[in-house]
C-alpha cells in the first residue's frame, strides 16, 4: 500500500509536468538530417518541439543503458564463472558425503564464537 502511495506521489506530479511541457512547446520545428544542404535537405521532418525533445531523451536513455550494460559485462562474466565453481564444489561435497556416509549438512551460517571478555581494570 505504501509503495502505491509513493508511486502516486511521484507519478502524478511528473505527469503534470510532462503534459505542461508538451502543451507549452507545441510549435513545430524542422529537423534536417542533411548537413550539406540547408535549403533543400534530402531528409527533413517537421515535428512539434516536445516530440523532438522526448525522442532525444528516450534515445539518450537507451544509449546510456546500453553503455552501462556493456561496461558491466566483466562483472556478469565473473559472476557466471564463480556460480559455476560454486555448483561444482557443491557437487563434489555431495559426492564426498555419499562416499563416506555422512548425511549431516553444515549449518547455513557458522555458529558465532564466544565473545571476547575484557577483564575489569585493577584498582
Amino acid at each position: 500500500m505504501f509503495r502505491k502511495i509513493v508511486t502516486a506521489v511521484i507519478i502524478v506530479p511528473l505527469a503534470v509536468v510532462i503534459v505542461a511541457f508538451a502543451v507549452t512547446n507545441r510549435q513545430t520545428v524542422t529537423v534536417s538530417f542533411d548537413p550539406f544542404s540547408a535549403a533543400s535537405p534530402a531528409y527533413a521532418a517537421t515535428l512539434p518541439l516536445f516530440a523532438v525533445i522526448f525522442a532525444v531523451l528516450i534515445f539518450g536513455v537507451l544509449v546510456g543503458g546500453i553503455a552501462a550494460w556493456l561496461r558491466q559485462g566483466k562483472w556478469r562474466r565473473t559472476a557466471r564463472r564463480l556460480d559455476g565453481e560454486v555448483r561444482t564444489l557443491h557437487q563434489e561435497m555431495d559426492a564426498v558425503r555419499r562416499r563416506y556416509g555422512t548425511t549431516e549438512k553444515p549449518p547455513a551460517y557458522p555458529e558465532p564464537g564466544p565473545l571476547a571478555v575484557i577483564p575489569p581494570p585493577m584498582p
